[in-house]
């Protein structure tokens, strides 16, 4: 007997979307960082995308997919990298499904900064209660709150030019 799963254009899209995200998650995690695990979360343009372009559904499985996928090829599942960065993605996809049902558009700037904040606070309440439980960590969350203000503006910024170029190739099409 022949198994067959019947695949949908959106499945086809969430998987390639994924993947895409999967590929600038690995090749992140190879930049240095000046401050120990803080990232630009550049992967999470794509979950901005997403968003903005097919809803909050195939957002939220883009985002769950490049964690899990990614920390199994990066060699980090299951480890407190992949407790940090699955609960910054669900925090996150929970924000972003929140927001985008509002009555008010973000764009692309709003949502990113709206998500970049909500990774990085969750991550910070990770760490606190699993692994560095002392008042001294929230010393560090402003600063860590503050690097994520500004790597969420950027990757607004730039998913927000991605967008219009998608919507410009849409236009000429």
């Amino acid at each position: 007997m022949k198994l067959s799963i019947q695949t949908t254009r959106e499945d086809q899209r969430i998987a390639w979307l994924a993947a895409l995200a999967i590929t600038i998650h690995i090749a992140e995690s190879a930049l240095p960082s000046p401050i120990p695990g803080v990232k630009p979360g550049l992967a999470n343009i794509i979950t901005i995308i997403c968003l903005m372009q097919y809803g909050w559904r195939c957002a939220a499985w883009v985002a769950t997919l490049r964690v899990l996928v990614g920390s199994i090829l990066i060699g980090t599942f299951l480890s407190p990298t992949f407790a940090l960065s699955m609960s910054g993605a669900i925090a996150s996809i929970i924000v972003l499904g929140l927001a985008s049902r509002l009555p008010i558009e973000f764009g692309a700037v709003g949502y990113s900064l709206l998500a970049a904040i909500a990774h990085m606070t969750a991550q910070f309440f990770v760490a606190y209660t699993l692994f560095i439980p002392h008042q001294g960590l929230f010393h560090l969350l402003p600063i860590l709150i503050t690097v994520a203000v500004v790597f969420g503006i950027g990757s607004g910024i730039i998913a927000n030019h991605i967008i219009n170029k998608i919507k410009e190739q849409q236009i000429e099409s």
